[in-house]
C-alpha cells in the first residue's frame, strides 16, 4: 500500500559526498541525522561511513579505502 505524501520523516539522515585517497568517489552517502552536530559537527559521519565501508569490504573482499574527504551534500562550501 503507497504512503499518503508527507509522512516520511524529513531530516532523518544527512548525505554526504565521499572523497578517497585513490581519487574515487561516492555520492549521497547517509549517515543518520542523530550522530551529527554538537561540538564535534560532521566528523562522527566520518566514522560511521568507515565502519559501512568496512563492512563493504570484508563482503567484497577487497580492502576498504582510506577517506580523503567528506562533503556535506547541499551544504555551501567555505
Amino acid at each position: 500500500m503507497a504512503k499518503k505524501p508527507g509522512t516520511n520523516p524529513k531530516g532523518e539522515f544527512a548525505f554526504f559526498n565521499v572523497f578517497y585517497e585513490d581519487g574515487s568517489q561516492r555520492s549521497n552517502r547517509r549517515v543518520p541525522a542523530e550522530l551529527l552536530g554538537g561540538l564535534d559537527g560532521d566528523e562522527p559521519a566520518r566514522a560511521f561511513i568507515m565502519e559501512q565501508d568496512r563492512e563493504i569490504a570484508e563482503k567484497s573482499g577487497r580492502p576498504a579505502l582510506e577517506i580523503k574527504n567528506l562533503e556535506r551534500v547541499g551544504a555551501k562550501k567555505k
